[in-house]
Order: structure tokens, then sequence, then C-alpha cells
């Protein structure tokens, strides 16, 4: 021990401070000049009332100095990279945030997505992507400054943080990260990948700045980089409009897990009715709406871009299924001598292609007891030309047990008359965009018609949607389409057991009173 401290020891040794076996650290040093931690304990010998030499046990405290020193690290690292991990790296940034309302500075974040890692662990297996992100450790960690921050968050997703880095500069690093991993070569097993990486920048330079709100900007510059085609760099600006729809629709995200836990969605119906004579009776439109947290009514265009999304339609869906099988099981109870309307339902394309989602249907129809032939499911054109061969395994599935099919939007995307044939649909709903406009655009008003004729010919029934005034209506039955749905056949109301009873007949438009109307 040095020979200052080994007095000061000795006298607190002696003056009865190290006494009652309490524990001190210290550290000593061997003769070859290193230093060793121990833990001491010391009290005074007393001979005939007088102190006459003292006591000391040394524990050598190395090892747990050591596993403490590991377990610290552990808390903040990454153990497959030896990165720092997401509860360092939010830290460190939250440090940088902190100091930026005291002292102005520029720094940099970034969010980092490799394109094709799962590629590589599904073909290859978790050694090769493991291999893999030890070797982009390394090419990220080259391209940094002394002092900057390299962050495994998880899975294939890395943060970069750049203190005091002026915008140019961080664009340009960014940048060169992007072009070495895309020049990264790396094969498993004779077998090569081609590599690349989406990243997200957010600048940072004037308070006030909070950390979920720079780490929300960060993952939505990254997430926009992907959508815009992957391999490149998306710079976050707040005034940027495609970025404040996607920030919209994730804070959607939370409201609709919690709508679907507080039953805060409601159903609305709307009549689809027939034109003209001999068409069979008419049926009814299921339509979705939501309570909002003030009771307001949200409608489904505010919410259903965000859970299509962020994979929630299949929830909606089944709770949609659900509910309007209650309503139809509980309208049978009631032994009305009156018809029931056919509810078509809208399902999404994810819905389509989940083959629990089929199970589930044929529980429901067996729970509630409802007849198959009082459902016509709705699928939209584009999800089903997405999703071809789900889409005809499941239509196929639910007509064999009498289900009806309605194709939704149709033209309104990316139709091809060629898929038609292949989709045995039982109903063609024409756009309405075609139809809201038919009376004042004569391209439109044929697109109606050949619609119209083309889907008749393939055998399927029509329906024409936004049909707002009796002039349109009087043209609809011009063209011949079979049904029409709109504000002048009705309004949106609530769903409950009196919508699915037979309506009144409606009479014809008053244009058509006069003789010589019909074509």
């Amino acid at each position: 021990i040095l020979y200052v401290q080994s007095l000061k020891l000795i006298d607190h040794i002696l003056s009865g401070q190290l006494g009652n076996s309490s524990d001190h650290s210290k550290l000593i040093q061997r003769m070859d000049g290193t230093t060793v931690a121990v833990t001491l304990v010391g009290a005074p010998i007393f001979s005939a009332g007088k102190v006459s030499g003292a006591v000391l046990v040394l524990h050598d405290m190395t090892q747990e100095r050591q596993y403490i020193a590991n377990l610290s690290w552990q808390a903040t690292h990454d153990a497959l990279t030896g990165l720092a991990n997401r509860r360092e790296f939010e830290y460190r940034l939250d440090l940088v945030l902190q100091n930026l309302g005291r002292q102005q500075g520029r720094h940099a974040l970034m969010f980092l997505d490799l394109d094709q890692f799962k590629l590589v662990n599904d073909t290859c297996g978790h050694a090769a992507g493991d291999e893999l992100l030890r070797h982009i450790c390394a090419l990220l960690h080259s391209g940094l400054r002394e002092g900057d921050t390299l962050a495994r968050l998880g899975g294939d997703e890395f943060g970069i943080l750049l203190e005091n880095c002026a915008p140019d500069m961080a664009e340009k690093i960014a940048e060169g990260l992007r072009q070495t991993v895309q020049s990264l070569h790396f094969a498993w097993k004779g077998r090569p990948f081609l590599n690349t990486i989406s990243i997200g920048l957010v600048h940072i330079h004037q308070a006030p700045v909070t950390l979920e709100g720079s780490l929300r900007a960060a993952d939505m510059a990254c997430y926009m980089a992907k959508e815009k085609g992957r391999n490149r760099v998306q710079v976050y600006h707040a005034d940027d409009s495609e970025l404040s729809l996607r920030f919209g629709e994730m804070a959607w995200v939370q409201r609709l897990h919690v709508a679907l836990e507080e039953n805060r969605f409601c159903l609305y119906s709307q009549e689809i009715t027939p034109l003209g004579q001999g068409v069979q009776d008419g049926h009814i439109e299921i339509l979705l709406r939501l309570h909002d947290e003030s009771g307001h009514i949200i409608l489904p265009d505010s919410f259903i871009p965000a859970a299509e999304r962020y994979g929630l339609m299949t929830s909606i869906d089944r709770w949609v299924v659900e509910n309007v099988f209650k309503v139809i099981a509980e309208c049978s109870a009631l032994g009305s001598d009156q018809p029931m309307a056919m509810c078509a339902i809208n399902l999404s394309g994810s819905t389509i292609g989940d083959e629990d989602f089929l199970q589930f249907l044929h529980e429901q129809f067996a729970c509630y007891g409802v007849a198959p032939e009082r459902v016509c499911f709705e699928i939209t054109e584009t999800s089903a030309i997405s999703n071809l061969g789900s889409a005809i395994r499941f239509i196929n599935d639910l007509k064999a047990l009498g289900c009806h099919f309605s194709l939704d939007d149709f033209c309104a995307g990316m139709s091809s008359f060629a898929y038609l044939k292949h989709l045995p649909v039982d109903f063609l709903k024409i756009d309405g965009s075609f139809v809201k406009d038919m009376l004042d655009d004569p391209i439109n008003r044929a697109m109606v018609e050949v619609i119209n004729h083309i889907g008749h010919v393939m055998g399927k029934r029509t329906i024409a949607e936004f049909v707002e005034s009796p002039q349109i209506e009087q043209a609809l039955i011009e063209i011949g389409v079979d049904y029409a749905q709109g504000y002048i056949i009705e309004r949106p109301r609530l769903f409950t057991s009196d919508s699915l009873l037979s309506r009144p007949k409606r009479s014809w438009p008053l244009a058509l009173k006069a003789p010589g109307s019909l074509r």
C-alpha cells in the first residue's frame, strides 16, 4: 500500500473508524506498479485496555468489479455487434436534445434499415444474417467521424447520431454510407447477395425538440425512403405533405387499436335498389363508421388507409362480419314475415389472402346460423387483381356455401377486362367517378355503357354508385344498368334489424313517366 495511504489507514483503524467490521473499498498498488481493487475490514487489537495492534482483512474485488462492468456493458450494448443498443442510443440523443436548449448547435439523426436482410435470413439461415450484420456494422463505422454514435436498434435497423454536424455534411455522410453498403460484395456458401440500405435523416438544430418527435421523424423518413424504392436517403422536412400524411396514418394506428378494444366502431347501411322491370330485389351495403374520443362520427376515408398500411384491416373486417351477423341473427329471431335484404360486406385485400379469415367466416356462419345466400362480399378490383390467385380461391370457397360476390370500383384503377373472366363474381359495381359526371362528360357515359355491356355479356349484374340525381338515375335506366346506389336512393342510416326488412318500392324518376322516354 502506498506509504501515505498506509499511515491514514492505520490511523483509522487505531482510532476505531474501521471498527464494527465495516467494509471499505480501496485501491492497493502491487510491487510491479499495477493496482487492484479490494474491500477491507479492520479492527484494533486491545491488550490490557490499550491498543496493541490491528487486524486487517482484504478481499480481492477484481472479479466482482469485472462482473459489474460486464453487466453495465450488456445493459447498454448489443451483444452481436458490440454497438450501443436502443436504450443507450436514446439516452445519448436525449442528452444532445437537452443541451440544445442551453447551447446552440447543429446535429443530425439517422435511421437506417437494410433492404434485403430478410432474404438472407430466410434463404441461408440466421448464421448468415448475423455475419452480414457484422460486415455492415464495420462498414458503417468506417464511414463515421470519431465521436459519432452508431447503434443497433433491433433486427436490421440502426441509428446514427452525428453531433455538431452541419446539414450538408450530414447528408454527405449519409450518402457515403449508402454507397458503401451498396458496394459490399457479401456471399454465403458461394451464393452472392445484393446489399442496399434505406436511410432516414433528420436535422436537429433548434429547440424545443422532443426525443419522441425526433425518433418518429427519423423513422418516418426511413419508411418513406423504402416506399420510394429503397436504397436512398430521405431527408425529413417538417412541411413535407407526404410525410405529414404518413405521420397522420401512424397516429391513427394506436387510435384504431383502442377503438377495437373499446368497441367504438359502428355500422351504417345504404340501399342498393333495382332499376327497370324484372330485376330481382335489391340489397344493402354495410358501411363502417368510427366514434372518436369525443363521440363524433368519423368516415372510413380518414382511417382505412392507415389500417391497410399497418396491417389492421383483417381485425377490423372480423369485427364488421361478426357484428353484421349478430344483427342478421337478431332479425331472424324476430320471426318477421317480410323477407330480409341481402347484406353486402366490404373486405380488404389483406383479408382475402388470409387463410385464417376464411376459417373464421365458416365459424361465424355456423355460430350465428346466418344463411350464406343472405350475404354478399364486396372486394375492390385492385385488391382482387393484386391477389388474383387468393381472390379466386376465396370466392370459390364461399360461393360453394351460397354467398354472393361483388367487384367494387370497377375500372377505377388497374382494371383489365381480361381479369374479369377469371373472377366468378355476381355483381359489377361501376365506379362512381364515371357515374357522377356522366351527364356532362360523354367519355364517362361511354365508359358506363361499355362496362355495363361487357358485364352483361359475362353474365354479371351491374350496380352504379354515386347516383345523386333523378337525371342520372334516368340515364342509367336508359343504358340498362341493373342497380343503383347513392343519395337519391337512400342516405346511409344506422344498421339495425329494421335495415334488413324489405323497403317499399320506389316510384320511377319523373322524367321517365313521359311516353317514349325509354330507349
